[in-house]
């Protein structure tokens, strides 16, 4: 009984940390959209390519949100994992593993602060490009959740 009472708290302080990580990485993002805008959009853009402004601020600051909570739960699944397998030696938990250290990788990569870290510019990319992120977001909750839970 006790050690269930112990794993709900548990979840409780990731949930809550994973709140802080999202709401830190938003004021992270919107202190430095200014920097970031700038260096996407040139003084005198070409005429033919209209870009708002604020829907790209909108998709900056909530991908920089995204991007942020699934690194910290990759990072979390991985350090669960690593335990895990040096308990039982399981080749599905390498499995695991090998998963949450790939997707770490590609998160790591795909954030809007390392992209604007190396000054590319994610402008033209359409409404859809939140739909990965926010799905990925879904899928590693739930396997965090079912981590941790059993």
């Amino acid at each position: 009984m006790k050690n269930q009472m112990n794993r709900k708290l548990g979840i409780w302080l990731i949930l809550i940390g994973l709140i802080a990580v999202a709401i830190l990485s938003g004021v992270w993002a919107i202190l430095t959209l200014n920097n970031f805008g700038s260096a996407v959009f040139p003084p005198t853009p070409p005429q033919r390519i209209y870009i708002s402004l604020a829907d790209l601020a909108f998709y900056y600051i909530f991908r920089t949100v995204l991007s942020t909570v699934n690194i910290a739960i990759l990072s979390i699944l991985t350090a669960t994992y690593a335990v895990i397998y040096s308990k039982t030696r399981s080749q599905f938990t390498i499995g695991l593993l090998i998963f949450s250290v790939v997707f770490l990788i590609k998160d790591l990569t795909s954030s809007p602060f390392v992209i604007g870290l190396f000054l590319y510019n994610l402008s033209g990319l359409g409404p859809f490009a939140l739909i990965e992120p926010l799905l990925e977001l879904t899928a590693l909750s739930v396997l965090m959740y079912l981590s941790i839970e059993y």
